[in-house]
């Protein structure tokens, strides 16, 4: 999907290009990779980087073209990993500003309203990155809220668990906090990296600059509270669920001792010997009520020594 925006007190969507708007491109098809390498020229190692999944973030500066990644988080159509990272590359040079993602994103859509909504003046490329990069944070935040209601949810279901199920669901999770660390380490390397650009230093916002580190610095921090606080919570409920089954076949063999004393007594009984209550009408009667007994002892004692 292609998009043009012009800056006027905000990101105004546009029916085509003209020089200095900001053309975004997210899941290009052919068409859109015909019109970036051909029309507009972009080095196709660029393109190239971009769609690399795995790709970190960084700067890079080819025949007068300027490549920035930066890596963003999504929601994932895969149930088990909630939430990962992509790559969202910005490459411009002179006139031409292009965003380009090969995935569909929610951010980038609501940073264009947040532009409109907030009539803020994007003054030049860096500025864009810049404005991304906060809003990147931002996202980050919002999606390890959600992060953090899935750990609750699971920490509920392992309270009275004995299968795996709820423990590898934690797994996942903590996946996704280890994608979104490492996303927001390169997002900081790459911020530092973009603040000692010499020929850019004196026209950087620098209340923008400081929110962006405020924001990233927040997103890092809450992102390894989070991860602590699950590798402890994974430790402490793995103990849990082994304690969970011990006192199941704990129960289950007192109830398997407790019908042995009767099986016993039956046993006994029953043999084809000579006893004194074969010939004792009310023998069966005594046997029923001695194994009953015994048995209801059993249960007593068990219950005094919490073995029940």
């Amino acid at each position: 999907m292609k998009a043009f925006y012009k800056n006027n007190n905000g990101l105004i969507a546009v029916q085509e290009w003209f020089p200095n708007c900001w053309i975004n491109i997210e899941c290009p098809t052919e068409a859109e990779k015909k019109y970036l390498l051909e029309e507009l020229q972009i080095p196709e190692a660029f393109y190239n980087d971009i769609e690399d999944i795995d790709e970190r973030p960084r700067i890079e500066i080819e025949n007068g073209w300027s490549l920035i990644i930066m890596r963003i988080p999504v929601k994932s159509n895969d149930v088990k990993l909630p939430f990962h990272t992509i790559p969202v590359g910005i490459v411009f040079k002179d006139e031409v500003c292009v965003s380009l993602s090969f995935h569909k994103t929610e951010m980038l859509t609501d940073f264009v309203t947040y532009t409109q909504r907030k009539r803020i003046d994007i003054k030049d490329n860096f500025d864009l990155v810049l404005r991304l990069l906060l809003s990147s944070s931002v996202w980050y935040l919002k999606y390890l809220k959600q992060v953090n209601q899935k750990i609750k949810l699971a920490e509920d279901n392992l309270e009275k668990s004995i299968k795996n199920e709820e423990l590898q669901a934690l797994l996942q999770i903590e996946k996704c906090l280890v994608f979104f660390i490492t996303s927001l380490k390169g997002n900081d390397i790459l911020l530092h990296r973009i603040k000692n650009i010499k020929s850019q230093r004196v026209y950087f916002d620098f209340d923008l600059l400081e929110d962006v580190e405020i924001e990233l610095r927040q997103a890092q921090e809450t992102t390894n509270i989070y991860s602590d606080i699950l590798t402890g919570t994974m430790d402490a409920y793995a103990s849990v669920i082994s304690n969970n089954m011990n006192n199941i076949m704990k129960q289950m063999t007192s109830i398997s001792i407790i019908l042995m004393i009767p099986t016993l007594i039956a046993s006994l009984y029953g043999m084809n010997v000579p006893n004194d209550l074969q010939n004792n009408p009310y023998g069966i009667g005594i046997i029923v009520a001695v194994s009953v007994l015994l048995s209801a002892f059993g249960v007593f004692l068990f219950k005094r020594k919490r073995w029940f």
